[in-house]
């Protein structure tokens, strides 16, 4: 078996490790990093590109307690598989719209939803109706449970 963790660089693993929760607020997080890391901002933001490219992290971001921040809903639609990939694009395109995943169900379109008021979410909701041209299912949260999703990469010797 082999330790997936040696297709990173020491920098890539501390940015995986070091970053996945507890982070200050700051207009400057890139810089904060590489200053903590003792390299340049711009060797950071490189490498969180190269890391997004690579698949091996889709977003970089806060993470918010549900409906702490303005309000949001779970949607789902169920679109044809030839209209899937242009449904997703248009769903994406909502700038409301945190992220969107395939599932292998019925409903097979899968999105978050976030807004600044119950009346924002509903107009957003609608407007993705009539664009994607297919109706959506929203499952807005009853009970809220936190999973916390950080793993601890097993760290190779620093060089």
């Amino acid at each position: 078996m082999t330790d997936s963790t040696n297709t990173f660089s020491p920098l890539e693993q501390h940015l995986l490790n070091d970053f996945q929760r507890d982070m200050s607020l700051s207009a400057t997080p890139y810089a904060d990093m590489a200053k903590q890391l003792g390299v340049s901002e711009e060797k950071v933001m490189e490498t969180m590109q190269s890391l997004q490219d690579r698949g091996a992290i889709s977003r970089v971001g806060p993470v918010f307690k549900p409906n702490r921040v303005g309000v949001s809903t779970l949607a789902a639609m169920s679109v044809p598989e030839q209209h899937l990939e242009c449904v997703a694009r248009i769903v994406s395109a909502f700038p409301e719209v945190n992220h969107n995943y395939e599932r292998e169900h019925e409903y097979n379109l899968w999105f978050v939803v976030t807004a600044s008021s119950e009346e924002h979410l509903d107009i957003v909701l609608y407007e993705i109706e009539q664009h994607a041209e297919y109706p959506l299912m929203s499952l807005p949260m009853l009970d809220d449970y936190f999973i916390d999703l950080g793993f601890k990469l097993k760290m190779s010797a620093l060089k």
